[in-house]
């Protein structure tokens, strides 16, 4: 009884210190800089929307500018490592144990090498390529990190489940490799689908090294890197700053909500296999 106290305890003090967090950057996005200022904990008295206006009436749109930009890089990137990783794990999935063994090994080097340490290089790719400062080159980072491996792990775990039976009877009817992934796989592991697109999303729509050393300062931004923008060298507004956190938050907030049924099957499926 009293162990069980205890985990009860614990994962109420775990819940709370990860809301915490959220619940400072909620009610500071709807106080002004007095109240913030005077005391950053306590709800919004009086409740204003003054913060979101000003940080979309801003004169160099950093709002408008940065959303769009995080929702194009985003879905490219996305629409691009999906079917890839998806295809991937089902080439892997065919191959014997011991090609299997392999190349999942050379896949799991992409999650254990931080992305920190091969930023440099692939900035030097890139400008030697001439695709630094552009936002296609910013999406081929991120096809070609680690979020490949992470989505190559998730489908390849999903793709143990999928009857070798039905995989078996439409190549007996003809189907050719491209086609039974196609029409056969890929719709079958469709939780895995979202699972990987959530986090995936996530990731890219909240990374912010890539995009300032990718795209520069100058050259364009994202939501997260026109955050880092708005914070004045000498004084900064906070309310509006939160204004741009609150709004910043909002795409990827609709699209778990959107998504989160097939998520959470993801989820549960993936901890039974």
């Amino acid at each position: 009884m009293t162990r069980r106290r205890f985990h009860t305890g614990f994962a109420w003090l775990a819940t709370l210190l990860f809301c915490l967090p959220i619940y400072l950057a909620l009610v500071n996005a709807f106080k002004d800089q007095r109240q913030i200022l005077a005391n950053p904990a306590a709800p919004p008295a009086p409740f204003t929307f003054g913060n979101l206006a000003r940080a979309l009436q801003r004169p160099d749109m950093l709002v408008q500018a940065g959303l769009i930009n995080s929702v194009v890089v985003t879905a490219a990137s996305v629409i691009i490592l999906v079917p890839l990783s998806s295809a991937v794990s089902f080439y892997i999935s065919e191959r014997s144990p011991r090609i299997r063994a392999a190349l999942l090994a050379m896949f799991a080097l992409g999650l254990m090498v931080p992305p920190q340490v091969v930023l440099l290089p692939i900035v030097g790719l890139l400008q030697s390529v001439g695709l630094q400062h552009t936002y296609t080159g910013l999406v081929l980072s991120n096809v070609g990190g680690g979020y490949l491996s992470f989505a190559v792990f998730v489908y390849v775990g999903f793709l143990r489940g999928v009857p070798r039976e039905v995989v078996e009877a439409a190549r007996v009817d003809g189907a050719s490799d491209l086609r039974v992934w196609w029409q056969v796989v890929f719709p079958m592991v469709r939780p895995a689908t979202a699972t990987v697109a959530i986090f995936l999303g996530l990731w890219v729509w909240n990374d912010f090294l890539n995009p300032l050393f990718i795209l520069g300062p100058l050259k364009g931004q994202t939501i997260t890197t026109g955050v880092y923008l708005s914070v004045g060298t000498y004084s900064t507004d906070y309310g509006q700053l939160f204004g741009i956190m609150f709004l910043a938050a909002i795409i990827p907030v609709v699209g778990y909500l959107v998504s989160q049924r097939e998520f959470i099957h993801g989820l549960m499926s993936g901890a039974s296999k």
